[in-house]
C-alpha cells in the first residue's frame, strides 16, 4: 500500500467516525491518527462514556464497518 492509498484510507476512516460520533473535531481525530486506545479516550472525552462503555460502543462500530486496527 503506498502513501497516497494509506492517505485515502483515512479520510474515509475520519468520514466514518465523524458520522458515528460527530462530536469528534477534525483536530481530535489528527491526534487520534490511528491509535485506537486514544480514539476510545477522545469518545470518553466528548462523551462522558465510561471507558468500557466507550470500548463496547467503538467495537460494535469496528464490526459493523468491518474496520480492524
Amino acid at each position: 500500500m503506498n502513501k497516497d492509498q494509506t492517505e485515502g484510507n483515512w479520510k474515509q476512516f475520519k468520514g466514518k467516525v465523524k458520522e458515528k460520533w460527530g462530536k469528534l473535531t477534525d483536530d481530535d481525530l489528527t491526534v487520534v491518527e490511528g491509535k485506537r486506545d486514544q480514539l476510545v479516550g477522545k469518545i470518553q472525552e466528548r462523551y462522558g462514556y465510561k471507558k468500557e462503555e466507550a470500548e463496547k460502543e467503538l467495537k460494535s462500530w469496528e464490526t459493523d464497518n468491518k474496520y480492524h486496527w
